[in-house]
């Protein structure tokens, strides 16, 4: 029996025929719907013994291995004034022109509807077919139709060439699969035995994998998450139980975790493809990111090359990080990014943001439903999901972009001058309305203000398709029609979680559509994927992240203990208050605690605060302190700033070493880029000190959320601001004990810790503290 390459049509001539270069100044971005809609209306023209959507398969043997490619065409037409002749009737939409398509302008269209000839001819023995192309301008509804006649052994020989031309990438997948399996079932744990706990973590990963659940694991730091949760994932894809999984982190450091956790598996035997996936803006080759064949080589000619670079890279590499992909997309003269994507659909496993998958406006589109039903989603850090989610969800537009524009394009374009003038026009009358009150809440869309950018959609599509490619294009007007496009899409997404917020600032007008709850499209763009892992050592209370991450009745949840001893962790609480109204009175107090503690003992410390100015304040007060010292050469201050270089964080960590004559005290922010997902190991941190209680600050969008919640019947305050404030607290304290010989202190300062509504939500390792009095 041959082994089976399964494939869709589509996929296999968007493979053999791509090509061109890419061109991302300016794509138009007619939803998926229209096409459909376009696709209807033709096929009710269709007489009563035609067909649509019609199923086709067939099955191709081929240098040792057997093709089932299958699809559907759009149209099977029987036809009367040509002897009742069958057609194939392959339908695409368009927004652009429809006079510039000519017969023989997309090849790739072409190949799809000869193959679904072929598969009708070759099922029902027919010796000619007709093919039809089908063009629809989906705003105009004008058509063109294109027509070949094909005899059956043309059809047969044009899909053997194509098969023939995709057989080298099918045979590269098809070996790397057969080593990959036989590497897996060999595969052992790859530490001499689990730490406590772990064990438990790894079954429930896999049974989760097993009947297709979402799993939410509350797994302390130093159990291994990462390793937790790749092993069983990778055991699952031997057994045939997954086709791909993907590793979906919040920051760039878990994914490194993720990667040397993925270089030690390859180390014990494993051979696994697994690519990384980084933003556009940090892989770009080039010093502009501007993806046009004009001004870019890597993007120019990129679908005529991109296949051999793909075949280059399966051969030679497994673990595909940024640095890998950056060389293969040099040798190749391919964008980087775009060729990650691409090897992203071959790869066993995919690292990236949780964007690629939650995000409606960039996830990765060509993962088929099937694909999906294979795929597993591992979830890190999963506590960062919620806020991430909302602002996925969330979409904002403002006055001033559009006041430029009518200036901008006044005696250039009446057209954009008018719509453009016309959404001010609304924020001119909506700056009225709210007057004095500086915002306002509306439970519903927008209309008014949806007609409008709607208007303003297709005039500017059209100007940007005029001058796309050229350097005349506007920055800001390609900026405003994406802006534009993602409120619209949003819109789409509005229900009773959504609310609409008017900003009257004292320069601006904004409307904001706000996502109170994203757990509901969380769960729809989660559909289809066979499990969820989400895990964190911070996923408390769980009730709390089950309900906004979108479990169901039927999944799983699991807590994990600290595999560390009590005996390794100090805890103090200080009872002062970091309430905004008392912070000025007592910032002496709280920066003369953190100078006693730093000044008791030499070594490492990081202190956050909830925010910039607070730290600033408290560092303010600090200095003052050590200005009065007798002796401060031994003690070295850094502060994190707002907006940090990659050089800048580095420089940063590595200044905290192990044996360190100087004691130094890094002054960082709650939640920030150094209160997660760094690991200072051993003697490189010594103590840990959170001022205050994270809780986020007082705002109008925080406000609604915890209206929101309380409408639910939930506890408002709690789900607005005490959760998520307590898990950064936790995030920021969890950086002190990383490993089983680590021994640290950690200072809580805020007299809110003595209350029962926060004490219940320290980890359970933390209870055991000690109350330091407080000096009057």
């Amino acid at each position: 029996m041959l082994p089976v390459v399964q494939i869709s049509v589509r996929s296999l001539v968007e493979y053999v025929f791509s090509s061109g270069s890419i061109d991302t100044g300016f794509r138009s971005s007619k939803s998926l719907s229209d096409g459909t809609k376009a696709h209807q209306r033709l096929q009710k023209q269709y007489g009563e013994s035609d067909q649509r959507e019609v199923y086709v398969s067939a099955e191709i043997a081929y240098e040792g291995l057997l093709f089932v490619i299958d699809g559907r065409c759009d149209g099977l037409l029987t036809g009367t004034d040509d002897g009742g002749a069958l057609t194939v009737d392959e339908i695409k939409s368009t927004s652009g022109d429809i006079a510039l398509i000519e017969e023989n302008s997309y090849p790739v269209h072409w190949a799809q509807a000869m193959c679904y000839a072929y598969m009708i001819a070759h099922d029902r023995e027919l010796n000619q077919m007709r093919v039809q192309m089908t063009y629809t301008q989906v705003d105009t509804e004008e058509t063109r139709h294109f027509v070949r006649e094909a005899a059956y052994e043309e059809l047969e020989r044009f899909v053997h060439e194509v098969i023939q031309s995709y057989y080298p990438y099918a045979q590269v997948k098809y070996d790397h699969e057969q080593r990959r399996n036989l590497s897996i079932k060999e595969l052992q744990f790859p530490f001499p035995q689990y730490r406590e706990g772990q064990r438990k973590l790894v079954g429930a990963v896999y049974k989760t994998i097993q009947d297709g659940h979402k799993l939410f694991a509350k797994a302390p730091t130093g159990i291994g998450k990462t390793m937790s949760t790749l092993f069983p994932s990778v055991k699952a894809m031997g057994e045939g139980v997954l086709q791909r999984f993907f590793y979906l982190t919040a920051k760039t450091i878990t994914r490194t975790a993720a990667e040397e956790a993925f270089y030690l598996l390859q180390d014990k035997g494993l051979q696994l493809q697994v690519v990384t996936l980084t933003a556009k803006e940090k892989v770009c080759l080039k010093d502009e990111v501007k993806c046009t064949p004009t001004h870019c080589e890597f993007a120019d000619g990129y679908y005529d090359r991109v296949n051999e670079a793909v075949l280059d890279l399966l051969r030679q590499e497994t673990v595909m990080t940024r640095s890998v992909i950056e060389t293969y997309a040099r040798k190749h003269r391919v964008c980087p990014f775009e060729f990650s994507l691409d090897v992203a659909y071959a790869a066993d496993a995919v690292i990236c943001d949780y964007n690629y998958i939650f995000d409606p406006r960039v996830n990765l589109k060509r993962l088929f439903e099937e694909q999906k039903r294979k795929t597993t989603l591992l979830i890190d850090e999963a506590h960062n999901l919620v806020d991430r989610a909302r602002e996925m969800y969330a979409s904002e537009l403002h006055k001033s972009v559009y006041l430029t524009l009518q200036r901008e394009f006044k005696g250039v374009s009446k057209e954009l001058h008018d719509a453009a003038k016309a959404v001010n026009a609304y924020f001119i009358a909506l700056r009225k309305q709210v007057g004095d009150r500086e915002m306002m809440v509306e439970s519903g869309l927008p209309e008014s203000l949806l007609v409008h950018v709607e208007a303003f959609i297709a005039i500017a599509e059209k100007e940007l398709a005029r001058s796309a490619g050229g350097t005349s294009t506007s920055a800001v007007l390609l900026d405003a029609y994406f802006g534009a496009q993602n409120f619209v899409r949003i819109s789409k997404l509005y229900d009773e979680r959504y609310v609409t917020l008017a900003v009257n600032d004292r320069n601006e007008v904004s409307v904001k559509l706000v996502c109170l709850d994203p757990s509901h499209l969380l769960r729809q763009m989660g559909k289809g994927y066979r499990a969820h892992v989400f895990f964190s050592a911070t996923l408390s209370p769980l009730s709390y992240f089950m309900d906004m991450l979108g479990a169901g009745e039927d999944d799983y949840s699991v807590t994990v203990p600290s595999p560390f001893a009590k005996e390794q962790l100090e805890v103090f609480v200080q009872p002062l208050s970091t309430r905004y109204q008392d912070r000025e009175h007592s910032r002496t107090q709280i920066a003369r605690s953190i100078y006693e503690l730093v000044t008791g003992r030499e070594g490492n410390y990081l202190v956050f605060f909830p925010s910039y100015a607070y730290m600033s304040s408290v560092y303010e007060a600090f200095t003052d302190l050590v200005g009065e010292a007798a002796d401060t050469s031994h003690l070295n201050i850094l502060v994190q700033q707002a907006k940090m270089t990659e050089e800048e964080r580095e420089h940063f960590l590595s200044a905290f070493q192990a044996g360190s004559e100087m004691t130094l005290v890094g002054f960082a922010v709650m939640g920030g880029i150094f209160s997660e997902g760094i690991d200072l190991v051993g003697d490189r941190l010594t103590g840990v000190v959170v001022v205050g209680v994270g809780l986020p600050q007082l705002g109008p969008e925080r406000n609604l959320i915890k209206d929101y919640m309380e409408r639910t019947g939930k506890n408002g305050y709690d789900y607005a601001y005490v959760y998520p404030g307590m898990n950064k607290v936790q995030q920021a304290g969890g950086r002190l004990i990383r490993s089983e010989t680590d021994h640290g202190m950690l200072l809580l300062i805020d007299d809110r810790y003595l209350q029962p509504r926060y004490q219940r939500l320290l980890p359970e390792e933390w209870r055991d503290y000690k109350v330091l009095p407080v000096q009057r």
